[in-house]
């Protein structure tokens, strides 16, 4: 499985989605009948693709809207949302600055400390619009944050750093149980980023519900440039949905395995299911909502790091509400539009009749799969060529 990479060293291929294929079967299924619901702690959601963390992407707005859709938005509570009783002269000030200031703009917003009282009022608002609320907040914050989302009526927690591990090292500043803190909190906990089965297995041994899947394939992400890290999605998915799979068998609790970023277009979340995704989580594509707080743009400091800026602003435009991204009319003809529609047409196209039978299609090898017969697309900067 490894090739050598010089005098003792070894290392293994690892594909991501403009590498990979999806191959038709035996049989096709009516789209319209196909079943693109999935399920995290007994709670079924008709939408499987949450929208991301960050602050340009989900608002209270934004997470009432998706909630009304059947999906999941998950609020930061590291961020603006919490740190400012008026978010929106915040996020105003930062999609009008220019490139050179944006990224000093954004790092000066985040050393504002986070109003605990701020938490409790966005859950409630949420909740008051009788919608699901997800939120989400870095380790060092998750005890005290957690209860305090969970008294204002939080449906879900999730845990997030850029490297979730089994063992954390720190004299600074005091580690998260994980264990203990799933033990304590009364709703369900996702956590995350993982990206490698050994450390997957080890997590769900902590009693979570949920594991994100992903280091740095986010499109205003720059951990992989700044830090090294990363391994691509497909072959990151696989093998933590292989850990789930081996983890179902041997305790008989299934963990909903989300793949967290590097999607962009329909595609690429089909091909997340087909490498073993119980659901995908998107942030640019929702950026590009009329419903996001970012206004057109979107950055990658979910958690940002004072000193080392591992997140980028850009500007992703505004294409269209959030209900013509999820489920059309697509308006745009680069598959950014219309995501369900595509899951469901590639889901019948492919014979699967519902998310756990796309795990099994035949997925194969195409690094000229985005290129194969495209050139007026590419030249012309139209469609898959942009």
């Amino acid at each position: 499985m490894a090739d050598w990479i010089g005098i003792g060293r070894r290392a293994r291929r690892c594909y991501g989605f403009d590498e990979v294929a999806l191959v038709p079967g035996m049989a096709t299924v009516n789209p319209n009948e196909v079943d693109t619901s999935w399920t995290i702690a007994g709670m079924k959601f008709g939408v499987p693709i949450l929208a991301a963390a960050m602050d340009g992407v989900v608002g209270v707005e934004f997470a009432v809207a998706m909630g009304k859709l059947g999906g999941i938005a998950v609020l930061n509570l590291d961020g603006v949302q919490t740190r400012y009783d008026n978010p929106e002269e915040v996020l105003t000030q930062i999609a009008n600055a220019s490139p050179h200031e944006a990224t000093k703009l954004v790092q000066s917003v985040y050393l504002k400390p986070v109003k605990e009282s701020l938490i409790a009022k966005r859950v409630k608002e949420i909740k008051s619009k009788k919608v699901p609320a997800v939120v989400s907040c870095i380790p060092q914050n998750a005890s005290k944050f957690a209860k305090i989302a969970q008294d204002a009526g939080c449906d879900i927690f999730v845990v997030q750093s850029t490297v979730a591990a089994p063992k954390h090292i720190a004299k600074e500043y005091k580690v998260l149980d994980l264990s203990k803190f799933c033990r304590d909190i009364k709703i369900p906990v996702i956590l995350g980023n993982c990206v490698t089965y050994e450390v997957a297995l080890e997590l769900m041994e902590t009693g979570i519900d949920g594991l994100l899947v992903g280091v740095g394939p986010g499109a205003a992400c720059t951990t992989r440039g700044v830090l090294g890290i990363g391994v691509p999605q497909v072959t990151a998915t696989v093998d933590v949905a292989s850990a789930r799979d081996y983890f179902f068998k041997r305790t008989g609790k299934y963990i909903s395995i989300i793949c967290d970023g590097g999607m962009r277009i329909g595609g690429e979340i089909c091909k997340a299911f087909a490498s073993g995704a119980d659901a995908v989580m998107v942030g640019s594509a929702f950026a590009r909502a009329k419903e996001a707080p970012g206004k057109g743009y979107h950055w990658g400091m979910a958690t940002s790091h004072a000193n080392l800026p591992r997140g980028t602003r850009i500007q992703v435009g505004t294409t269209g509400m959030l209900k013509e991204i999820l489920f059309g009319p697509a308006k745009v003809d680069d598959g950014s539009q219309n995501l369900m529609g595509a899951l469901k047409t590639s889901m019948g196209s492919l014979g699967a009749s519902n998310i756990k039978e796309m795990h099994d299609v035949e997925m194969i090898i195409a690094p000229s799969i985005q290129t194969e017969g495209k050139i007026f697309q590419v030249g012309q900067r139209v469609g898959m060529g942009k």
